[in-house]
């Protein structure tokens, strides 16, 4: 497409320099990389930042950007069997294809596609399904994600936008929506549940929780409303203060600062395909003063 013809409140810019998109609008203020197609910035009018963006982020190609959005296909980490490289598959370290612009009164919409080639290429040795990708972002008041698997073939993936939410402190934040439904406890490797009451963090927190749907995430100064579609899972992820401490694209400190909430289906509940067909995998974020 040509970049040069965008609607007014949308530039392309080199941002930690990589290609993205700056959005600065009446709604909001954001801004969307080509690598990885990832929201790394959502800032709604008169509200403080949604998305949590690591202060020691790497922007490099083939390197997974901290915070934002990423995208995770066509595994979950390691895979189900736990011998998929790289984490979480190729196309969070891919430079996405952008296919359209458009603003709808104070809503950017930008369209970005991923054919299966240009994701092999990441990661040539691992196995990776014979689709195409579209990834609608929309850009408001309201922050809507929708990834769209295109199957040329039966394709049996797993799929997450793995979304780190700003807090004010994690440990005085919970997120309602959960009660009553089984998780893998990925800390201790257990099944457990069910969830009782709201969530709420005291320590390393990795669940995979066996529901879909809509959370309320409040930190005591905002309530983030997160609603998804075409998952089967929630994951809830925190690293707490010992394993922050080993990531090095993240401050020893930051673990008070997010909690990553992510529409998913991997695991026992993958997203499957048939040749032709298609299906989307939805999130939306509506925050809310408390």
């Amino acid at each position: 497409m040509d970049l040069t013809q965008l609607p007014a409140g949308v530039t392309a810019v080199a941002d930690h320099g990589l290609p993205a998109f700056a959005v600065d609008t009446p709604a909001c203020t954001a801004t969307v990389h080509l690598h990885g197609a990832h929201v790394t910035a959502w800032t709604p009018e008169g509200s403080a930042p949604v998305l949590y963006l690591s202060p020691e982020a790497r922007f490099s190609p083939g390197t997974a950007i901290r915070g934002g959005v990423p995208i995770c296909f066509p595994w979950f980490g390691p895979g189900r069997d736990g011998d998929l490289s790289p984490s979480h598959g190729p196309v969070r370290l891919t430079e996405w294809e952008p296919l359209d612009v458009q603003r709808d009164g104070d809503d950017v919409r930008l369209t970005f596609g991923l054919t299966a080639p240009v994701a092999r290429s990441i990661a040539p040795d691992a196995p990776y399904p014979a689709v195409g990708l579209s990834y609608v972002v929309t850009l408001g008041r309201e922050l809507d994600l929708a990834l769209t698997i295109h199957a040329l073939a039966d394709a049996d993936v797993e799929a997450a936008l793995h979304t780190y939410l700003a807090v004010e402190d994690v440990r005085t934040t919970s997120i309602a929506g959960l009660e009553g439904a089984s998780y893998l406890d990925k800390v201790t490797g257990d099944e457990t549940g069910p969830q009782e009451g709201a969530v709420r963090f005291a320590g390393e927190t990795d669940r995979v929780y066996d529901a879909s749907g809509t959370v309320a995430l409040d930190d005591g100064a905002r309530r983030l409303e997160v609603s998804s579609e075409g998952g089967t899972k929630t994951v809830v992820w925190n690293p707490w203060s010992e394993k922050a401490a080993s990531m090095g694209d993240l401050p020893d400190d930051a673990w008070t600062r997010f909690v990553c909430i992510e529409t998913a289906a991997v695991h026992d509940g993958p997203i499957v395909v048939p040749a032709g067909a298609q299906h989307t995998l939805r999130q939306r974020i509506n925050p809310t003063a408390v």
